[in-house]
């Protein structure tokens, strides 16, 4: 949908104004982002004393919180990328939350009622009004279906779409600016990251996707009787409206009422660290953001997850990438850590390896060096994504997602049970599924599929020579083949050879010289006969590799000349 330019301006310049009442004004002076905006304005910014007691992450946060959901958003997926970012203002970020004032029940109504084309007692059986959670982008109630099963409803905020749209739009011209005029755009590419927030931040606008997630979760986990996925009501559900089944337990926020329901956290941490770590290492599909507000413990410690609009995903490739540093980690090897890192493709040309992999090796001796049961990932993390600062390195999202979910659970892990470390959980779980890497069923599929690729160049390959010697046949077909320095590579194969054709020269004088020493033994020659004999064979053999090797040195100085 079109953006008027007068709208957009207008949130433009308000945007400018929050950001500089909060202290940010001479930096974006300084950067030319109001000259580029063309916003000519005054802003009356806090006192010098007001803004000398907050720190700059607690001033971009509160900026954040100022500007709604689109910039909340934002400040929590940046609080995903310690390699882009300082620890402080990643700490701030973390404190971002959705929570916000509900909007009404009428408003809740006429989403409902549109999305699903009916009124909404026709639809369920009950609804209640009081939402038990509210966010920025939609807010959630507790509903009765016709049938009389128990649900939760997920209901959009009217116009959501469009405020995000305009500050999205808002968001990438300020990325290209920064992009095209200024010496941090020529590190990181912010236009690529504005295209990843908005991908991002359109797929949870899109509660579809949301219980597509949900589903994906439910096949993944089949099989484990402690892992619980909700159901979702899809002829209740639409891209503004998500149903799905009420998960009645207890929030693993209240640890108290844990203990007063008599559950075991001990068992519950175990239960919560195999399923991520199975979620990441297995299934390349992961919860993106595992806090105690979106876990739910159930009867028999069993454990629910809430809230899949948050979904980061892994391929093969860049699970083998991170079970390669997983090991790293685990065996204390710096050198699989460095080389899951390079993998990664973060690393530009102008990096310093030598000094890096000294880095990466204090990174061993410091905090590798407790026992397994002592090091704490979340640090190992920490020192890596601080050095991806340092070194200018930019970690794929993916990946930087899959390290803040560990480190939520190592968190949540350390409280339920201080005695449990997951590295313990994730060392056998990341053996098998390395051995399922080798296993002959996975080499059997490869040959297989390595067969058939063959088997389409045999099958292809009679057309493909027919028409190459038709090209000749009518010489419009010509090879040039151009190697860097050929001559001076020539000139050192031709060194190469002669000096091999001297060497074979004189070791075929040799055998055949030990071969008839041999075989006159072996004939009982007397020994004055047998030493007159070998003198004339070594004189004749001499004379022929004389011969021989200035025929050799000749056809080679010839060689040379041409």
């Amino acid at each position: 949908m079109a953006v008027s330019k007068h709208r957009k301006l207008k949130r433009t310049t308000q945007i400018v104004k929050i950001f500089a009442n909060h202290g940010f004004g001479a930096l974006m002076d300084r950067l030319g982002i109001l000259k580029y905006l063309k916003i000519e304005m005054q802003t009356k910014e806090y006192s010098e004393r007001e803004l000398s007691k907050l720190s700059i992450g607690e001033r971009l946060r509160l900026s954040f919180e100022e500007l709604g959901p689109t910039f909340i958003k934002l400040g929590q997926i940046m609080s995903t990328r310690p390699d882009l970012l300082p620890r402080e203002i990643i700490h701030e970020m973390e404190k971002l939350q959705d929570a916000v004032a509900p909007f009404s029940i009428s408003d809740v109504k006429q989403v409902i009622e549109f999305e699903l084309g009916d009124k909404l007692e026709n639809i369920f059986r009950e609804f209640k009004e009081e939402p038990i959670a509210a966010a920025s982008i939609g807010q959630v109630h507790r509903a009765k279906l016709l049938s009389g099963k128990d649900v939760v409803v997920k209901v959009q905020r009217p116009n959501i779409e469009k405020n995000i749209e305009l500050d999205l739009g808002i968001l990438k011209d300020l990325a290209d600016f920064i992009d095209n005029r200024t010496k941090l755009g020529k590190l990181y590419s912010f236009s690529k990251m504005a295209e990843e927030f908005e991908t991002t931040i359109t797929n949870e606008l899109d509660f579809r996707l949301e219980g597509e997630n949900a589903e994906t979760f439910k096949v993944n986990f089949k099989d484990e009787a402690n892992v619980i996925v909700p159901d979702i009501s899809w002829i209740h559900t639409t891209s503004r409206v998500l149903t799905m089944d009420e998960i009645k337990g207890t929030s693993l926020k209240n640890f108290e009422a844990l203990d007063q329901l008599g559950l075991d956290k001990k068992i519950i941490a175990r239960n919560l660290a195999n399923s991520v770590l199975y979620q990441i290492l297995r299934d390349g599909f992961f919860h993106g953001d595992p806090h105690p507000g979106n876990i739910m413990v159930l009867e028999n410690n069993k454990i629910a997850f809430l809230d899949f609009g948050m979904i980061g995903q892994l391929s093969p490739h860049r699970k083998n990438q991170f079970l390669k540093m997983l090991m790293g980690i685990t065996l204390k090897d710096s050198k699989l850590i460095i080389q899951a890192i390079v993998e990664l493709d973060a690393i530009s040309n102008s990096i310093n390896m030598r000094k890096l992999g000294k880095d990466i090796d204090r990174l061993r001796d410091q905090v590798l060096s407790v026992p397994l049961s002592e090091i704490k990932i979340g640090e190992v993390f920490n020192e890596i994504f601080d050095l991806a600062f340092t070194y200018n390195m930019m970690i794929p999202g993916e990946f930087t997602m899959l390290a803040k979910s560990l480190i939520t659970l190592e968190g949540l892990v350390e409280k339920l049970d201080p005695d449990l470390n997951i590295l313990e959980i994730a060392e056998p779980i990341a053996g098998k599924l390395i051995f399922t890497l080798i296993s002959p069923e996975k080499i059997g599929r490869e040959i297989l599929s390595g067969a058939m690729d063959y088997g389409n160049l045999v099958r292809k390959f009679p057309s493909v020579f027919l028409n190459f010697l038709g090209k000749i046949e009518h010489d419009d077909f010509t090879i040039q083949i151009k190697v860097k320095e050929a001559e001076r590579y020539a000139q050192k194969i031709d060194r190469s050879f002669s000096r091999l054709s001297i060497s074979i020269v004189f070791l075929s004088l040799s055998i055949v010289i030990a071969g008839t020493i041999i075989g006159l033994s072996l004939i009982g020659m007397e020994a004055a006969d047998f030493i007159m004999v070998l003198s004339m064979i070594l004189k004749g053999s001499l004379f022929l590799a004389a011969i021989t090797f200035a025929a050799l040195i000749i056809a080679i100085l010839r060689s040379k000349r041409t």
